[in-house]
């Protein structure tokens, strides 16, 4: 056979049933072999968007998502979506056609090391040289992809390869087991547990990877341990749960900050670093931190481990929990009612333009609990962190490692391969909407119904929130945009504009009952954010 016929052999062993991508003269054979396999090729609008839709694929799956790309400014599109899912931990596999290798070796057209270009934003990168090593290759791009930390690889196919001629078959599929946790760590860690006056969780989004939300939920119940989740983990433990305190991560005080602060003992349970800056919630670099993952801790100044229980995340929070002692403070649990009495606050709000706790309010009223919420990144994404309720994990995915704007939109086709029986709503704001809102096209065209909500300021809403804390004026962040709803329907979507704040909920529920795409333009007043900022900056701890 063909080598690009075995390549794509050893992709249906692996299990892909989508690609993402474009195709181009450089991998036309590849393309060509997809026409007689199982996998389903998605042809998208832009190579970016094909990287952040195997992006939130393999998140919501935990199977590699896979994009394609040709040579090139093809290959070079497709680095912020590979660096996305690499840093946000995203299983994802990306491939790229490229020249013939006898152009490799000088200036030729088109011609990047692609190879070296994707080595620092992957956890593995590699150059197919002969068709004898397909099968390695491939069976190790995906071995390494879905191996904690889970994150993305790249295969670079030159076009002469893919013609040649080979006689091998698929390896063999087997990821590793997890270990199991050293007995000695995890006495170690209950002990330390035991002993704790005031000790709170921390949870990442290692816990969603590792599937142990339940051992989460019953370990901080029977331990009586209040959670606070990364905006990487929402959904981890659900916010009905007693000892559930929401999302940290906002850069300011905050009700959580509190428990922070007032916590003699933090245990860590599945984060990664990359979600949220130790030196941002243990600036005294004085507290005992246990550290519960599959992989040893990062080495940070802010964040001094005093156990590292490593191995199955379910396994190491049963082990503990069999051991350790509850605890008996219950100082945290005033911080949630702080936060429910928030988030219920503006729930009759009639003003447009819209505050974000109003539009939050009405989404999570409209959406069922397993519904999926994909957010892009922008001060939308502080309020949905904060006050979007969430009770079961992967039902609000925010990017917060690598935080890239343009991932809503294209995010949320993926997510629609995913899970096709579930609603999903792409919540964005203006501007990251305007980078990939080709992909509307994509979704159209495939029959994957979503519902795009834009958050409507005009300007680049974050920076202007920053910069008028900072400086007390702004500086270059306005713009101006289209007609959200004759755009919308330039591609054959639905669009709506809300003029009367009544208007959202019946809006949302109609276009989350559609089969189609829709878009929903949502003016929304960002004077909320220095409001929030002068409220936390004043806030007295309320434990």
């Amino acid at each position: 056979m063909r080598a690009a016929e075995l390549f794509v052999k050893c992709l249906e062993n692996e299990g892909v049933e989508y690609i993402f991508g474009i195709p181009g003269e450089e991998n036309l054979d590849v393309m060509d072999a997809l026409l007689d396999s199982p996998i389903r090729f998605i042809t998208t609008r832009h190579e970016q968007g094909a990287a952040f839709m195997a992006d939130v694929y393999g998140r919501l799956t935990g199977k590699a998502g896979v994009c394609l790309a040709t040579l090139g400014p093809g290959a070079t599109n497709l680095v912020t979506g590979i660096a996305d899912a690499n840093l946000d931990h995203a299983p994802v596999v990306a491939i790229a056609g490229q020249a013939s290798t006898h152009r490799l070796h000088k200036e030729s057209h088109q011609v990047l090391d692609l190879e070296q270009m994707f080595q620092p934003i992957t956890k593995y990168s590699s150059r197919l040289l002969t068709p004898n090593i397909i099968n390695e290759v491939v069976r190790k791009a995906f071995k390494v992809a879905q191996t904690e930390k889970t994150g993305a690889c790249f295969i670079e196919f030159p076009e002469n390869i893919a013609e040649m001629e080979v006689d091998d078959v698929p390896l063999r599929v087997k990821q590793p087991t997890s270990p199991e946790p050293p007995m000695e760590k995890v006495e170690h860690a209950a002990k330390l547990i035991s002993d704790a006056k005031n000790p709170i969780i921390l949870a990442g989004n290692g816990v969603i990877r590792g599937k142990a939300w339940q051992q989460l939920a019953d370990f901080a119940e029977r331990l009586r341990i209040p959670v606070a989740n990364t905006f990487m983990a929402k959904g981890v433990i659900p916010f009905n749960h007693p000892m559930a305190l929401g999302s940290a991560g906002l850069q300011a005080n905050d009700y959580i900050s509190c428990g922070f602060n007032k916590a003699d003992v933090i245990i860590c349970v599945g984060y990664d670093l990359v979600e949220y800056h130790p030196y941002l919630w243990h600036p005294t670099k004085d507290r005992t931190i246990i550290h519960i993952d599959m992989s040893p801790a990062e080495v940070d100044a802010y964040y001094s481990v005093i156990v590292g229980v490593i191995g199955d995340i379910k396994h190491s929070l049963l082990r503990i929990r069999e051991v350790a002692s509850p605890s008996t403070g219950n100082a945290m649990r005033s911080l949630r009612e702080a936060l429910i009495e928030e988030m219920n606050q503006h729930s009759d709000d009639a003003c447009v333009p819209m505050k974000p706790q109003k539009i939050i309010w009405d989404l999570r009223t409209a959406m069922h609990l397993e519904d999926i919420a994909i957010s892009d990144v922008g001060a939308h994404k502080m309020w949905m962190s904060r006050m979007f309720r969430c009770e079961f994990p992967n039902t609000c995915l925010i990017s917060n490692g690598f935080a890239s704007m343009g991932i809503a939109v294209p995010g949320a086709v993926g997510a629609k391969l995913a899970f096709p029986d579930r609603k999903i709503v792409a919540v964005t704001g203006d501007a990251g909407f305007m980078m990939n809102s080709q992909e509307i096209e994509t979704a159209l065209r495939i029959n994957a119904p979503i519902v795009i909500l834009i958050w409507n300021d005009s300007a680049y809403g974050l920076i202007e929130w920053k910069q008028m804390n900072q400086f007390g004026r702004k500086s270059y962040v306005d713009f101006n945009n289209p007609d959200f709803v004759t755009y919308a329907e330039s591609f054959g979507a639905k669009g709506y504009r809300i003029e009367r704040a009544e208007d959202l909920l019946p809006i949302l529920k109609t276009a989350l009952a559609d089969n189609t795409v829709s878009v929903i333009d949502c003016p929304v007043d960002y004077s909320e954010n220095l409001k929030l900022t002068s409220k936390l900056g004043e806030m007295v701890c309320p434990i």
